[in-house]
């Protein structure tokens, strides 16, 4: 059965002879205080949660009646074989080297990435994996084949109050709430795929927003809790930036469809508290992912959005694109992303779309801003500059 062990004033680690610390991890008995617990390497998906609140550490073993993990849930883990991820990220984005034996705090989480792992929250405490630097412990089911094997860990326990209730990302994520009924020009990037370019279009927009003296918020509403996109907005002179780890989820895969509408309408709602003139949000992944796919299509997302733009691989995948939102009633105002970085896809793309083309280069000069409505078929070359 699962043990809730006390945690133990701010001391020094027990000695490596004390039967306590050589207790077998399957009787539920693991010696622990404070100090362990702000030793171990934190992680940028736990940013919010602060180690002296914590008092007791839940333990057991893969069994029936031990602690299930849920999605959010923090936990102590230690490294037990690296393999894909051999940093993780700290929660401010320096990336740690790891090794086996290290203790680390991560959460509980389910992630969808087709270009590395699929995984779910494991049913007991036993051996999982870490599936993200950003911190995420899980069971992978899959992995794409340029991917090694993910870097295993075992959980030690999860961290919990005095009476024995584990701590979860939600207990310290944003108060939920709704955008004021007059706010800031909100545009929304979305991508064809995983890897279309979402980030860097929406890092670019930024940069040109800010440059013509707007004063942006931005917010990635959608994904797995790690920091790059976080830290791309931040350098690209973004104002004050959110994740949906600020909401208080580890990852928004397997959440519900009023969930991840609850967290774009907090996530946005706190950004207009910051008194920013302008909005840019990421959705993660591409538009087939069921997640993305009912957030863009719902009456919130409408509601709350001004603008689309759309972030692409290819020539074949703007035109889908397009044309898949087209079909929901959802307009783009502008097509940008990996297929601009080479002249002939470009080129095809320009020859399928009656929608404009903007490549970095022009969105960091300013070139499109919020409201802008460009003629079909504009494009501004690989490097070239809009004048006025």
């Amino acid at each position: 059965m699962a043990t809730v062990t006390k945690l133990a004033g701010i001391q020094p680690r027990p000695s490596e002879n004390d039967p306590a610390m050589n207790s077998d991890l399957a009787t539920g008995a693991v010696a622990f205080d404070r100090a362990r617990l702000i030793k171990a390497k934190p992680s940028f998906a736990t940013r919010r949660f602060k180690p002296g609140v914590a008092t007791t550490l839940l333990t057991g073993t893969p069994t029936a009646g031990d602690p299930r993990p849920r999605a959010g849930d923090l936990v102590l883990a230690q490294v037990t074989r690296i393999g894909q991820h051999t940093r993780i990220e700290l929660p401010n984005g320096r990336r740690a080297l790891l090794y086996p034996g290290d203790e680390i705090v991560v959460a509980f989480g389910n992630r969808y990435a087709v270009d590395q792992f699929e995984a779910v929250v494991p049913d007991d405490l036993g051996p999982c994996h870490l599936v993200a630097a950003g911190g995420i412990a899980a069971l992978c089911l899959t992995k794409h084949r340029k991917m090694k094997c993910p870097t295993e860990i075992m959980p030690i326990g999860l961290v919990a109050d005095a009476d024995g209730r584990p701590f979860n990302l939600a207990d310290f994520g944003l108060a939920k709430r709704q955008p004021p009924s007059r706010r800031p020009p909100v545009t929304a990037v979305i991508g064809t795929s995983m890897n279309a370019g979402k980030t860097t279009t929406a890092a670019a927009l930024i940069k040109g927003m800010t440059l013509c003296g707007r004063r942006v918020g931005a917010a990635k509403i959608t994904g797995t809790g790690a920091g790059g996109d976080v830290w791309a907005m931040t350098d690209a002179g973004a104002h004050r930036v959110l994740d949906f780890t600020d909401a208080g989820y580890p990852t928004t895969n397997k959440l519900s469809a009023a969930t991840i509408q609850d967290i774009l309408a907090t996530l946005v709602g706190t950004l207009c508290d910051a008194k920013v003139d302008a909005i840019v949000i990421e959705i993660a992944d591409g538009l087939f992912l069921d997640e993305t796919a009912d957030l863009v299509t719902s009456e919130r997302f409408r509601a709350t959005v001004d603008d689309i733009v759309l972030a692409a691989g290819d020539a074949m995948g703007a035109h889908a694109g397009v044309r898949w939102l087209a079909e929901r009633g959802l307009e783009v105002a502008l097509v940008s992303g990996v297929v601009t970085a080479s002249a002939l896809s470009a080129r095809e793309a320009e020859g399928a779309l009656d929608v404009a083309l903007y490549d970095r280069e022009a969105l960091l000069a300013g070139g499109w801003l919020p409201g802008d409505r460009p003629g079909a078929g504009q494009r501004l070359g690989v490097g070239q500059r809009l004048t006025a």
